[in-house]
């Protein structure tokens, strides 16, 4: 009888708990206010990486292997950088879209955060621009067009979908600083430490989530424990998983299912959906990014090198995070 690869568990795992993050968050909006519940998430996150990074030190130990050290100097600084942008700013934010949003068109404008972070890396990390990252940002841009455009119904307005836009480029920076940190961080080390700066960046906010809190059923308790356990410690740990067992192109492509999941638990259980014209922009993003991640592939010509474009090569990737 033929077994499912692990892996293969972890990676569907994360996507399916990222997915159900952007659902919880658009339920509990009533009821905790954007700041407060990024502070509460990341709290509940905090606690249960903490488990991880215990258990994951105690098993280095009992190999005999050498312990990750703690980062320091300009390691840290990148840790630091990317906790408060990504697990902080970027929570923030897209708590507050969704406030605005629908979860379905929120997920869609999130993943352009990839084609942000190739843009980035061309112009200023020297990794330039393959035929299939130009091709890829032209048609996430039309995406994004289409989205923008898709009119102002009951589930979305522009507030919305400039605060969903603007997530997108902090998680797309944090993602840039995560990227150059793991080069010196221990990837669980990173994690917890990441969550630990956003945890401290949203600690303003802490005396408003104790009131919101203490008004919260015990149902919305529940959900908001969720979002700090599930999407945030169990997922980044089965990513973390994933990814160092198969190639980081199968795992992009695993990603890209994430805003199709979103919009059918949003339909399921909120009763929402994003208006015909933003899927039909969420499919073009979703289109670019695959093409610029070059996950989609087409036969090359000799001639194609003498354009000034250089054939395909690796474009950094990241998730589709809730």
């Amino acid at each position: 009888m033929r077994t499912i690869p692990l892996p293969a568990v972890a990676a569907t795992v994360t996507v399916v708990l990222w997915a159900s993050a952007f659902v919880v968050i658009r339920d509990l909006g009533p009821v905790f206010s954007p700041g407060p519940m990024a502070f509460l998430r990341l709290l509940f996150g905090v606690v249960a990486l903490t488990a991880v990074l215990v258990v994951t030190r105690m098993r280095t130990a009992g190999r005999m292997a050498p312990r990750p050290g703690w980062p320091r100097g300009r390691a840290l600084g990148l840790v630091i950088a990317y906790g408060v942008a990504w697990f902080g700013g970027y929570s923030v934010l897209l708590n507050w879209a969704e406030q605005h949003l629908d979860a379905g068109t929120a997920a869609l404008l999130v993943n352009v955060a990839p084609i942000i972070v190739a843009i980035y890396a061309g112009f200023f990390l020297g990794e330039g621009f393959t035929r299939s990252l130009v091709v890829g940002i032209v048609v996430a841009f039309g995406g994004v067009v289409l989205i923008t455009a898709g009119g102002d119904g009951a589930h979305a307005d522009w507030l919305g979908l400039v605060l969903g836009l603007m997530s997108a480029v902090l998680y797309a920076a944090g993602v840039l600083l995560q990227k150059v940190a793991l080069r010196e961080v221990d990837a669980v080390m990173a994690t917890w430490l990441g969550a630990v700066a956003g945890l401290v960046a949203t600690l303003p906010f802490a005396p408003t989530a104790v009131r919101e809190l203490g008004a919260a059923s015990a149902g919305e308790l529940v959900a908001i424990v969720f979002l700090g356990v599930g999407p945030t410690a169990i997922a980044f740990t089965t990513w973390a998983y994933a990814l160092s067992r198969t190639d980081a192109g199968a795992m992009a492509a695993t990603t890209l299912v994430v805003p199709a999941i979103v919009i059918g638990m949003s339909w399921l259980f909120l009763g929402e959906l994003p208006s015909a014209l933003r899927v039909v922009g969420g499919v073009l993003c979703l289109a670019g990014v695959a093409i610029g991640r070059g996950l989609v592939r087409w036969p090359t010509r000799r001639t194609d090198r003498c354009v000034g474009i250089p054939d395909d090569e690796g474009v950094p990737s990241s998730s589709g995070t809730g």
